[in-house]
C-alpha cells in the first residue's frame, strides 16, 4: 500500500538524517495514513478510503458525498 492520502494527496517527504559528525544518510517521513470506512448515502454503501489526518478533517468539513463525488470525477475506483 502506498503511503498516499486519497483525499488530500499527501505523500511521503524525503530528506537526510544528519548525524553529529554531519554524515548524511537518506530517510523518508511517512504520512499518517489511516484506512477509514465511510457510509455514503448517495451510493447506498460503505466506501473504504485511505486518508491522512488532514484528509479526515476535509471529509468532516465538506461532507463525504462531496468528497466521493470529486474522487469519482478523477476516476478513482471506490
Amino acid at each position: 500500500m502506498s503511503r498516499t492520502c486519497q483525499v488530500a494527496g499527501a505523500q511521503p517527504g524525503f530528506g537526510n538524517n544528519v548525524s553529529h559528525s554531519h554524515r548524511h544518510t537518506r530517510r523518508r517521513w511517512d504520512v499518517n495514513v489511516q484506512s477509514k470506512r465511510y457510509w455514503v448515502p448517495s451510493l447506498r454503501r460503505e466506501v473504504t478510503l485511505t486518508v491522512s489526518t488532514r484528509g479526515i478533517k476535509t471529509v468532516d468539513a465538506r461532507g463525504i458525498d462531496a468528497v466521493v463525488h470529486d474522487l469519482l470525477a478523477q476516476g478513482v475506483r471506490l
